[in-house]
């Protein structure tokens, strides 16, 4: 809703006026900057269990904000609910006081009454203390795991790379299990409307659709603006012949697919082959699984564009660049990585899988 109603300037300028911690659900990333200092995603497990009351500008109490209930939240926390929609007013749970109308408005009537009567946060509480130090831990955790040398690569890794050569304001899009998950949290974003996601839905199949609509647009409007689609392999499955669309029209967008051989888990090619010694793999091998090594980037190449297959932190640094120097060809790159690369240790592992 923060993201629809264009509300950046105004939510950003009561986030630093009150010294307020915030977090940005999946499509509100870029509303306020994730390098803001008051980000606190990489905190969220804390953020939302901790906390005694917040303020959902636009954001809902559905699946992707655990439906705002115990364990995920304090059994006490009080939610100020601020919608331009009556029906989503007190779903699931009943605010402690609502307001309906649009965010942008709204968040400009609380900024003229905060002027009147200032709100502010102090910088240095016990609550900004705890948060600080957690996001300081989360951040060290991620970075070593992203510095890893071993190959294949984990997740984080891949992030890493990506993240130094994509640009700032590219539209990044997202769909996949892990693939989603961890990319939320690695792959910053620093304008609104930047990202587009598996949403409130959480469906698989949707990335590549929402990556040739985003691209149409950038080619009326902001033609120097690239695409990027960044796909688990089992998401890229459910829609991957979207590559015939995106060449027959020409659309320069860059999908890069995580492969680990299935759906949040996978076989590499020598546990496949012992698994098939058991037996039919329709009935041996785990349903989660995918072929090992599926060059899909072929795919991509059948159709007039250009794959990249590779397995290495450098491979996957010149794939990038090029694709980034190329502004008028349609590129894949399918990145494999360990079959068992996962988030890293979850505090409260049966708080946070999601339920795609």
């Amino acid at each position: 809703g923060a993201a629809y109603s264009r509300a950046e300037n105004n939510i950003r300028k009561l986030v630093d006026l009150c010294g307020l911690p915030f977090l940005p659900t999946p499509m509100a990333k870029g509303v306020v900057p994730d390098n803001h200092p008051n980000c606190v995603a990489a905190a969220r497990s804390m953020a939302l269990q901790h906390a005694d009351v917040i303020v959902l500008f636009g954001a809902r109490l559905n699946w992707i904000l655990h439906f705002g209930l115990p364990p995920r939240f304090r059994q006490d926390v009080k939610f100020i609910q601020i919608d331009i929609c009556a029906e989503e007013l007190g779903n699931n749970v009943r605010p402690s006081a609502i307001l309906l109308g649009d965010i942008n408005a709204v968040t400009e009537q609380l900024l003229e009454e905060f002027s009147k009567r200032p709100l502010k946060y102090p910088s240095d509480s016990e609550w900004w203390k705890r948060l600080r130090e957690k996001i300081m831990n989360n951040e060290e955790r991620s970075k070593g795991l992203a510095l890893q040398k071993t190959l294949p690569m984990n997740y984080y890794t891949v992030f890493h790379h990506i993240r130094e050569l994509i640009p700032k304001d590219c539209i990044l899009v997202s769909e996949g299990a892990n693939t989603m998950d961890i990319g939320r949290t690695m792959l910053p974003n620093y304008y609104p409307r930047q990202r587009l996601d598996a949403g409130t839905f959480g469906t698989m199949g949707v990335g590549l659709g929402f990556a040739i609509a985003a691209a149409m647009v950038v080619k009326d409007r902001t033609p120097e603006k690239r695409v990027i689609c960044i796909e688990g392999d089992s998401a890229f499955g459910f829609s991957g012949m979207e590559l015939e669309t995106i060449c027959r029209y020409n659309l320069p967008i860059l999908i890069i697919i995580v492969n680990n051989n299935g759906i949040y888990t996978g076989l590499d090619a020598d546990a496949w082959k012992e698994m098939l010694k058991f037996g039919d793999p329709a009935t041996c091998v785990p349903p989660v699984s995918l072929l090992p090594n599926s060059h899909y980037e072929e795919i991509m190449s059948a159709f007039g564009g250009k794959g990249y297959f590779v397995k290495t932190p450098e491979e996957l640094q010149d794939a990038l660049k090029a694709s980034m120097t190329d502004k008028k060809t349609p590129s894949l790159i399918n990145v494999m990585i360990d079959p068992q690369s996962e988030r890293k240790k979850q505090e409260f592992p049966w708080l946070t899988r999601s339920n795609l």
